[in-house]
């Protein structure tokens, strides 16, 4: 695994920064609200929009990690071959729903582009900015997807889930 800046990857920088922010502005929100008796409405829509995004990012991690569901009582019983079998059609169907999914969310984002040219309530970005967030953070998605499948094909065998987060 490729390591970023002070050995750290680019995923958990972003994840740990988008929580930084969203705790920041959620600790701002409630000072203000307790010193000044005045309530930030955007608080809520950034907050909201960085969780989304820092789940989709979350969701590669867990791919990596092999912490996504599973039903590993079966699987462990499965002989290797077929434990490989499995791994394989579970990451491709996994990698095929992301990709139906970015289908439809690149054709909203074309929509709110060009039909619909809808803005957010409270602080007037547009929506299609928002929605951007899950096409460019499933990336990490996808990665994840390929990590797990490849250790688990070709690296140091078929752990459970619960040994390979340790």
């Amino acid at each position: 695994m490729k390591k970023g800046i002070l050995g750290i990857r680019l995923d958990h920088w972003l994840v740990a920064i988008l929580l930084a922010v969203m705790a920041l502005i959620a600790f701002i929100n409630v000072l203000s609200r307790y010193i000044f008796h005045f309530s930030f409405a955007a608080t809520e829509e950034i907050t909201i929009n960085l969780f989304v995004w820092m789940t989709v990012i979350g969701m590669g991690i867990a791919f990596e990690r092999g912490g996504q569901l599973g039903m590993v009582t079966f699987f462990n019983r499965f002989p290797p071959r077929l434990q490989k079998v499995s791994v394989c059609l579970y990451s491709l169907l996994a990698a095929m729903l992301f990709l139906v999914i970015n289908f439809y969310m690149i054709q909203a984002i074309y929509d709110e582009i060009t039909l619909f040219q809808a803005k957010s309530a409270s602080l007037g970005i547009p929506v299609w900015i928002y929605y951007a967030g899950l096409p460019v953070f499933s990336v990490f998605v996808f990665r994840g997807i390929w990590r797990d499948a490849t250790s688990k094909l070709f690296g140091t065998g078929m752990d459970s889930p619960e040994e390979k987060g340790k």
